[in-house]
């Protein structure tokens, strides 16, 4: 199955930024629950979610951040308001970028955070330019993660940290590849994931260094039961954008991740050698 293009998914969020802020609100990413029951709103799950990947990593005041797919700019605030850091974001979504720097003026932080237009496979900035690289809930778009990874070594500093929060493969009654089909069948190739296992083989083949890394799978899945409510209450305003077939299938797709034991997630870190 093809996957979108960087362009095909930047003016899919271009065309979709209203529902999308009603689906996911203003982090675009999954939330963190202590247990499905847990009575915690989907924005306050997600910056749990934000907070704990920080926690994993050392963060200096004074730090220059990376933040690969910065979305809306609201990892990216928060980061720069609890670390007094400077953050710089990065989407293909030209809207995004303009909303993210909007919302930065209007905090008072446009002194310490910018956004801007970019592909992470070809980040516009010199080597070594960076202390950490953030990546949350963004390299499963990409259509190469280790190439992402070896940009991030690229720009970050000796002794430069990364943190990433992504999709991945659980091993499964059936085995990982009849898990790895289900998932890449109830996306329609959207969604691809690989084993944590996988994954720091990436992160060692890009000239980094595994850190610190927490499979929070169980805490994140109540995320899609949660997406799925949110969704089915959107259908008057979506289906007129997206069409009934389309909003069906999205629906049943958030049901279906929901259910399915392989796909999990993971909060993965990595240090460039000094």
């Amino acid at each position: 199955m093809k996957k979108p293009t960087p362009d095909e998914i930047g003016h899919g969020y271009d065309a979709f930024a209203d529902l999308l802020d009603r689906l996911w609100g203003e982090n675009l990413h999954h939330g963190y629950w202590n247990d499905a029951s847990e009575d915690v709103s989907v924005d306050e799950a997600a910056d749990r979610l934000t907070d704990r990947l920080a926690g994993l990593l050392t963060i200096e005041p004074g730090d220059r951040l990376l933040d690969l797919g910065c979305g809306i700019g609201e990892p990216a605030m928060r980061l720069a308001a609890a670390h007094k850091i400077e953050v710089v974001g990065v989407s293909i979504s030209r809207r995004q970028v303009e909303r993210a720097n909007d919302r930065a003026v209007a905090a008072g932080l446009a002194d310490r955070l910018s956004f801007q237009l970019a592909d992470a496979m070809d980040l516009p900035f010199p080597d070594s330019s960076f202390d950490l690289v953030w990546a949350l809930e963004s390299l499963h778009h990409m259509p190469d993660r280790g190439h992402v990874l070896a940009q991030a070594a690229r720009v970050l500093r000796p002794g430069g940290r990364v943190a990433i929060g992504d999709f991945i493969l659980l091993p499964s009654a059936d085995g990982y590849e009849a898990g790895a089909a289900r998932v890449a069948e109830a996306s329609k190739g959207v969604l691809s994931v690989i084993s944590i296992d996988d994954y720091r083989s990436l992160i060692r083949a890009a000239g980094l260094e595994p850190g610190p890394t927490e499979d929070v799978s169980r805490y994140t899945r109540p995320s899609w039961d949660k997406a799925a409510e949110r969704f089915a209450a959107l259908r008057e305003q979506a289906v007129p954008h997206i069409g009934a077939e389309q909003f069906d299938l999205t629906l049943s797709r958030f049901h279906a991740f929901s259910a399915e034991p392989s796909l999990g997630y993971a909060l993965l870190t990595a240090r460039k050698p000094a």
